[in-house]
């Protein structure tokens, strides 16, 4: 199949081998992290509102941190400020799992930890992903996005179906552990890296940090395609993506059970985001883009639903799954979109809103959900916000024409209000 071939290509070279190897181990270990901190959560404090917060900390930062990163991103050397930001999430899981097991971590170390592992990814997340142009070639970038997701994906079978063993038999501190090893693999990879000198710099700064920043937003907000796009993301990261940041607590008062499940779990959504990334990678055009993402956010919201109603451990599986597939989905067209249809100059800018809508607004919807859970048990606050999700998906669909046109088109890089 052709488009299959597209993807045989971008993983072709030796540098997309580099590169994608390298996010695949990172990944791997960062959600061996994010399952191992949640039970650490959970273990300490024995509380939703806890996790959740645990899960806010570690996301976040972006909201304040990602336009920022994405404006440096864009006017310093990307490899250089990939390496060191890298650098620093290695040190955090280092320091996680040390406190962890010398026995002194507390619940306020663990939120102070999670800020600064969270700003360290808000930097590492636009100067790691604006490297892809420089490693592809252009007819290829699609292909090369789709197989970006496609290793997280894996990476989120992979990494939970090692945690759980992990945790029953040794506790967190191994878990947390190999994302230090993972990430440290993960700078060697990108220090090994040729990247395009055309690609490796966005643009000479020539104004001052504030006001690229300022620049960035106001292109997205300007624009007629990205603009609208970002923005239907942003209520669904904030509406539904919150249920799998805190899914200890779901996994314990809705189905009774413990770590090995979570890890099951988790894996059931990572299997489902695989399975989904591929589809997607081989379609091998733009076109229709736009419309997976709107309709796929609607069918997480219904697999949403479906989770939660239920208290059968198999049938949440399913669902665990399908909400994976279709989140996998709608990230994957998002983020084509946004490479093939932003301006060069602001590409970096571009993905920091990205990385602050898949970590910001996750942050807070996770928050609020653990908040609730307290008071209302977990499965009517998470109904009630997927029916919320309803008026964003008939507001998304009055924008879809308009969002094709410009994202689709062969301008959609200039198509500006």
């Amino acid at each position: 199949m052709a488009s299959l071939g597209a993807l045989g290509r971008a993983l072709a070279t030796r540098d997309s081998r580099l590169f994608f190897s390298g996010s695949m181990v990172a990944w791997t270990g960062l959600w061996m992290q994010r399952i191992a901190v949640s039970w650490l959560a959970w273990e300490l404090t024995g509380s939703a509102f806890w996790v959740g917060m645990v899960a806010f900390c570690d996301l976040a930062p972006a909201v304040f941190v990602s336009p920022i990163a994405g404006a440096i991103a864009d006017r310093v050397d990307r490899v250089q400020l990939a390496i060191w930001t890298q650098v620093a999430i290695a040190i955090q899981a280092a320091a996680v799992a040390g406190i962890t097991a010398s026995g002194h971590m507390t619940i306020t170390i663990l939120l102070v930890l999670e800020v600064l592992g969270g700003i360290a990814a808000s930097f590492a997340q636009p100067a790691r992903q604006t490297l892809m142009p420089g490693i592809v070639a252009r007819a290829d970038l699609p292909a090369a996005v789709a197989a970006n997701s496609l290793c997280f994906a894996v990476a989120r079978f992979v990494g939970p179906a090692i945690a759980g063993p992990v945790i029953a038999a040794w506790g967190v501190v191994p878990a947390i552990a190999a994302n230090a090893v993972g990430y440290g693999f993960a700078c060697l990879s990108i220090a090994l890296l040729r990247v395009d000198a055309r690609e490796r710099r966005g643009h000479p700064a020539s104004a001052s940090l504030w006001r690229e920043v300022t620049g960035g937003i106001g292109y997205a907000w300007r624009h007629v395609g990205l603009g609208p796009l970002l923005l239907y993301a942003a209520m669904g990261a904030l509406l539904m993506r919150g249920v799998q940041e805190i899914l200890p607590p779901y996994v314990e008062r809705l189905f009774g059970r413990g770590a090995e499940s979570l890890a099951v779990l988790t894996a059931c959504f990572g299997v489902g985001a695989l399975c989904a990334g591929l589809w997607v990678a081989s379609r091998g055009r733009l076109e229709g883009t736009v419309r997976i993402a709107i309709f796929a956010a609607l069918a997480q919201a219904v697999a949403t639903v479906g989770f939660v109603a239920t208290g059968w451990f198999p049938l949440g599986m399913l669902c665990g799954a399908l909400i994976g597939a279709v989140a996998s989905m709608h990230g994957i067209s998002v983020q084509t979109l946004l490479q093939s249809a932003a301006d060069p100059a602001y590409r970096g800018r571009m993905l920091s809103l990205w990385g602050l809508i898949t970590r910001a607004f996750p942050a807070l919807g996770a928050l609020i959900l653990g908040g609730l859970g307290e008071l209302f048990g977990l499965r009517l606050p998470t109904i009630a916000a997927a029916i919320l999700f309803l008026g964003v998906f008939a507001w998304g669909l009055t924008k879809l024409k308009t969002i094709e046109a410009a994202l689709e088109g062969q301008s959609g890089s200039a198509s500006n209000r």
